[in-house]
């Protein structure tokens, strides 16, 4: 088995990362075949549970695409479940201190590295055999969102055995400025740019991989720029809504058809 993203890396390429929020294997399997080098499940907030992610994970196979996934929390079931499947990469939300770092970390890494059990029932089969050597291969991206987080992330980025820091600006935004900025993708903000480009130099200066989800392909091209390892462009339901409106758009532009005023609800659909 080989993580395709570590060898992008070694190449000094960047990746470009796809996100999955609808639990449904055709639309695993649709953006998988779109050109990503990465995948992400977001179990976290996605409309989906563990009995979607499987099927996913099956589906996004033949694509050839890293798939990965992000955890509700940072906890050893569900991770453990996850690379079971067959995630290649594990992000991990929340993580505030170094010591919840190694936490994670150690639930991705058999002993004598970490202490996670071993059963890899599909993850054995999808790649023809599994067993430590995944140690070498399982990406572990801590997230830091929190005040906390960003109070130390040079200790964070330090801690052994962690592959990188993966940044959601919607919570880190949320987590640091409280209600004096609206959460939201590609900040624009003096401080949170510099708050960004910390966090990308904490992990510079400890050889860690740095990642940033991005809403449109140009911020996330800046962020390339900046020395971002890692981009995540959208979402699978953001796609698919920003399309369908533009394809509704233009046909009502060319036909001249208003959109009808919608009925007052009356108990139901």
């Amino acid at each position: 088995m080989e993580n395709r993203l570590k060898r992008i890396w070694a190449e000094g390429r960047p990746a470009i990362n796809g996100w999955l929020s609808i639990g449904n294997a055709f639309t695993a399997e649709i953006m998988a075949a779109q050109g990503y080098d990465s995948i992400t499940i977001d179990i976290q907030h996605g409309a989906l549970d563990y009995g979607s992610v499987l099927p996913m994970l099956q589906a996004m196979r033949a694509s050839g695409v890293v798939p990965m996934a992000r955890v509700p929390w940072r906890e050893p079931g569900i991770v453990m479940k996850a690379l079971d499947a067959g995630a290649m990469g594990i992000i991990c939300p929340m993580v505030n201190s170094a010591a919840e770092a190694a936490e994670f970390v150690s639930y991705t890494r058999y002993p004598p590295l970490g202490q996670r059990s071993f059963g890899p029932t599909r993850a054995a089969v999808a790649y023809g055999g599994y067993g430590v050597a995944a140690n070498d291969q399982v990406l572990a991206l801590a997230m830091i969102e929190t005040q906390a987080g960003v109070d130390n992330p040079e200790e964070i980025a330090a801690t052994p055995g962690l592959d990188g820091l993966y940044i959601g600006p919607a919570d880190l935004t949320l987590g640091t400025q409280g209600s004096r900025l609206p959460p939201g993708f590609d900040r624009e903000e003096p401080e949170m740019v510099a708050l960004i480009q910390r966090i990308l130099a904490a992990c510079k200066a400890n050889g860690i991989r740095a990642c940033l989800h991005c809403g449109t392909p140009a911020y996330a091209a800046r962020a390339i720029g900046w020395g971002f390892d890692l981009t995540t462009v959208s979402g699978d339901s953001r796609l698919l809504a920003a399309a369908a409106n533009a394809s509704v758009k233009e046909w009502r532009a060319l036909t001249g058809a208003a959109q009808a005023a919608p009925e007052a609800a009356k108990g139901g659909y």
